[in-house]
Order: structure tokens, then C-alpha cells, then sequence
């Protein structure tokens, strides 16, 4: 008895781990895809916000996570590795319209510690999107009993906390204040 073809193509994941194809297995595997478009996404965007920040401390912030982003795009890629599945990007719509504000945000606001305030609401933003997406995948593994995804994907969600919090030091060292004290 010959099985369907969907079965029959057993991926690496469901030989090494045991597990079956399942809802949430394909699920894991579209959420991925979305985060992927997404990493790479923002290595295209990170750029650019470093280049519209005055303080040196937000740009050191940016590009840090920019470097990090650069390296998720490659961990990411290693889970998809582990699932037995080529790389593949699906436009993730909620990072999208959170590029597009950090570029209105920029587009909307003098140079100086008003923009730069702008660019941290817009890179938090994005750092928290990214922080439930990671928070979200990695319990899909850990539920899949995908233990090498989910070393990695916690890796990920490490950096993705620190990075806000990054953000939040610098924004409340000197940025927010100067923002506060500048005239229409």
C-alpha cells in the first residue's frame, strides 16, 4: 500500500525527533518563514535608521542589532535546516507597517533628539513584534520536541530582550530628556 505523497516525504525533522506531520508542525513552519522575511527585512532597514540617529549611543544600538539581525537570518536559517526544508521568505505584513512607520517617523522629524526618540518608539516596536515571534516559535518546538530549534530559537529571544533593553538604557539616559527640553 502506497501512502500519499505528503507522507511518504518524511522531512528531517519528523525521522530524527519521531515526530508526525501535524497542524502545528506546518504552522511552526509558516511562522518561521514569516520571521525569516522579517530578519531579512530589517537588515535592509536597520541601516538606515542608523543613519538617520544623532546619538552615538543609538547608533552603537542599532548597529549591534544590526550584526545580531545578520546572524539571526543565519540561525533562522538553521532551524529550517533541521526541519529538513530550503529557506524560504513569506512577506511578514506586521513587520512590514512597522518599517513603513519608522520610515514616516524619520521622513516627519528634524534631525536631532526628537528623531532619535522617534527611531527608538519604532525600533522597540519592532522588538517587541520579534519578541513574541521568537517567544511563540520556541514554544512550538519545545511543544514538537524539536530540542536543537528550540537551544536556538531561545538564543535568538535572548538577544531580541537585550536589544530592547538597550534601547530602553539609552533612550533613558539622555534622548528622552533632550526630546523633552526641545521648542516646537
Amino acid at each position: 500500500m502506497r501512502t500519499s505523497t505528503k507522507k511518504s516525504h518524511a522531512n528531517t525533522a519528523t525521522q530524527e525527533y519521531g515526530i508526525e506531520e501535524s497542524k502545528l508542525l506546518k504552522l511552526f513552519e509558516e511562522e518561521l518563514k514569516d520571521i525569516y522575511w522579517a530578519e531579512k527585512a530589517l537588515t535592509k532597514a536597520l541601516p538606515k535608521m542608523a543613519k538617520n540617529a544623532t546619538s552615538p549611543e543609538l547608533v552603537d544600538a542599532i548597529e549591534t542589532h544590526l550584526a545580531e539581525t545578520e546572524e539571526q537570518v543565519q540561525k533562522v536559517e538553521e532551524v529550517f535546516a533541521l526541519l529538513g526544508k530550503k529557506p524560504v521568505a513569506k512577506k511578514c505584513e506586521a513587520m512590514d507597517g512597522l518599517i513603513k512607520e519608522a520610515q514616516a517617523i524619520m521622513e516627519d522629524s528634524e534631525e536631532g533628539a526628537m528623531r532619535d526618540a522617534g527611531i527608538i518608539s519604532a525600533a522597540q516596536k519592532v522588538e517587541h513584534y520579534e519578541i513574541a515571534s521568537y517567544g511563540t516559535l520556541r514554544t512550538f518546538a519545545q511543544t514538537l520536541g524539536l530540542t536543537d530549534a528550540v537551544e536556538i530559537l531561545q538564543g535568538i529571544l535572548d538577544q531580541e530582550k537585550n536589544a530592547d533593553q538597550t534601547l530602553t538604557e539609552v533612550a533613558e539616559s539622555t534622548i528622552n530628556i533632550q526630546a523633552a527640553e526641545e521648542e516646537e
